[in-house]
């Protein structure tokens, strides 16, 4: 599932990445793969911004600003308990794009 086009904040740092593929297995939704023993990102827009890659990467070869994507519009979702929204066809409760 995609969320909104060319808006995740995801970047890979390849000069830090040694190929130990720790993104590949924890990222929710496959936008890691392995080229030349490096990661590479397949689809940027299927991050949903939810900081695993990040937390796991021990060379930090990866940044992306958790908190901002789907994964937190689900997470605020179940705390407020409304509907998440993952998109711009609707505003949250403060008016803003999620």
């Amino acid at each position: 599932m995609k969320y909104l086009s060319n808006v995740a904040s995801l970047e890979i740092f390849p000069e830090r990445c040694v190929g130990c593929g720790i993104c590949i297995e924890v990222c929710p939704h496959g936008v890691f793969a392995m080229e030349n023993k490096k990661a590479v990102i397949l689809d940027r827009d299927q991050c949903m911004e939810c900081g695993a890659c990040v937390n796991n990467c021990a060379f930090k070869a990866l940044n992306v600003n958790k908190g901002v994507g789907c994964a937190a519009a689900v997470i605020n979702s179940i705390v407020s308990g409304g509907e998440p929204s993952c998109d711009c066809s609707g505003k949250n409760k403060n008016g803003d794009c999620c």
